[in-house]
């Protein structure tokens, strides 16, 4: 009787492993509770207020709003913060764009010290930068006395709000760009000097285009800043209506006087603005990312090769 062999197929006798869990991945539940949380989180903090900024600017009509913004007081304090900003933000754009340049692409003395006191404005309150000011160019400060014998006024004027604005906006362009810099590398500027390119052009046509999108992005970051600070500008404004309240000095001056609908007019404006920088802020930002992507890759493709 002869015997019968029976093949099993090799695949039937393994076993299919476990399938192990992501130690990871938070539970589903968790990881839930952590989405709702944030939303949560954002629209009681943010999406609420501004609402509310826009629900109290309209509460009492249009026609309230418009007189709110075209009064001379307000218009006065949309002037100077826009006549701040445009010379606030240029200053600090050419500031960012040399000293990231310096720092991104040479070697010399001094180089972290400079890094460090980039970031200064970052750790100083607005409030004491603006008594720098007052301390340094007041009345009984250290140039006061020959400012005043000179007639030039810079606390409580113009002048000390330009200064104190520049002081805590300057360190945003250059810190958008020196990580971008850094992570390019200097080997199209090394290239370009090869082939006989001045500095000029190097920067015009080599090192500018590459970080456009991180030098807007800084710049857009500095405007807000700019537009919006209240620390610095109210120790050193004076509060002047009509002279030296910005537009976040003038919104807290109506709303002391329990103008509510044209504080919250004017706080509007700012609440746009915010809008807008948002906007573009998010489109800079996926270029720089891509940017810094292209750079990376560009750098780690000789390594591979090699």
């Amino acid at each position: 009787m002869s015997e019968r062999t029976y093949s099993v197929p090799l695949a039937a006798t393994r076993r299919r492993p476990a399938r192990r869990a992501d130690p990871v991945a938070e539970p589903r539940v968790v990881r839930v509770l952590l989405v709702v949380a944030a939303l949560l989180f954002l629209a009681l903090f943010l999406v609420l207020p501004l609402v509310a900024v826009f629900a109290q600017a309209f509460s009492k009509g249009i026609g309230v709003y418009v007189a709110a913004l075209i009064d001379p007081d307000a218009r006065a304090a949309i002037r100077l913060t826009l006549t701040v900003a445009a010379i606030a933000v240029p200053l600090n754009l050419a500031f960012g764009v040399c000293a990231s340049w310096a720092i991104a692409k040479f070697e010399f003395r001094g180089k972290a010290l400079l890094t460090t006191l980039i970031d200064l404005p970052f750790s100083i309150s607005p409030v004491i930068s603006g008594m720098l000011y007052v301390l340094l160019f007041g009345a009984q400060g250290w140039f006061g006395p020959w400012l005043d014998a000179h007639g030039v006024q810079i606390v409580f004027a113009v002048p000390g709000i330009v200064l104190a604005t520049i002081f805590v906006t300057f360190p945003f362009v250059a810190r958008e760009l020196i990580p971008l810099m850094q992570a390019q590398g200097s080997d199209e500027e090394q290239a370009a000097r090869v082939l006989g390119a001045s500095g000029w052009q190097i920067f015009r046509r080599v090192t500018l285009p590459n970080v456009r999108w991180g030098l807007l992005y800084g710049v857009i970051l500095c405007n807000a800043r700019a537009m919006g600070e209240f620390g610095a500008v109210s120790v050193v404004s004076g509060h002047i209506r009509g002279r030296t309240d910005s537009m976040p000095l003038h919104v807290e001056a109506l709303y002391n006087d329990y103008n509510v609908p044209a504080a919250f007019a004017v706080a509007s404006l700012l609440a746009m603005l915010a809008l807008v920088t948002l906007a573009v802020k998010l489109i800079a930002e996926r270029r720089v990312a891509a940017e810094l992507a292209a750079a990376r890759n560009a750098r780690a493709l000789p390594a591979a090769q090699s």
